[in-house]
């Protein structure tokens, strides 16, 4: 078997597409997030773990992997400004968000693109609608309104691809690849 050939062989990761904050943002997400903590309960997502999700692809053994990171590599979107003004909480998982009020078309544009890309790989994505958010805390003890968060705004100018891995510890993830907007 070829290098290329064992490389495609690897074992299966779980991945996802996803925005990642820059510290300053990063910074101001933990502000937010511990501000909401301290009203509503919870248990908070670790800092480094902040981000807003593109496509989740689950299992991607590394065939998928390499088809999805060429379609990443093929894709012209360009820059745009996020503005994080919305909060929500979902009952049932008990988690509290942050997001757009509206989203921006490049952003409706990116995350389609990922997510059809990533089914032409041969990846079986949740067909639920595209609902851009930050998840700020989970296991909410209550309900919370995140008043306590300024809006924040977002100059989105890259995508990662992430790597997602349960540790005893808790989930750990891992930029594993990046891409600039407006390239090409």
């Amino acid at each position: 078997m070829s290098a290329p050939e064992r490389e495609h062989e690897s074992p299966a990761e779980r991945l996802f597409f996803a925005l990642w904050p820059d510290d300053a943002l990063r910074r101001q997400l933990t502000q937010c997030r511990d501000a909401l903590a301290a009203r509503a309960g919870g248990r908070p997502v670790s800092a480094e773990n902040l981000h807003l999700t593109l496509a989740f692809l689950g299992r991607t053994d590394g065939r998928q992997r390499a088809c999805v990171e060429a379609m990443a590599d093929a894709l012209h979107c360009p820059p745009f400004a996020l503005l994080l003004n919305r909060s929500g909480y979902w009952p049932r998982p008990r988690v509290l968000w942050i997001g757009p009020a509206v989203m921006p078309e490049a952003l409706i544009r990116l995350a389609a693109a990922l997510r059809s890309g990533a089914e032409g790989c041969g990846l079986k994505l949740d067909a639920s609608p595209y609902r851009a958010h930050i998840t700020l805390l989970r296991k909410l003890a209550r309900p919370a309104q995140a008043a306590a968060c300024p809006p924040l705004n977002w100059p989105v100018d890259r995508f990662v691809l992430v790597r997602s891995r349960t540790l005893p510890e808790g989930v750990e993830y891992e930029v594993v690849r990046e891409w600039g907007l407006g390239r090409g």
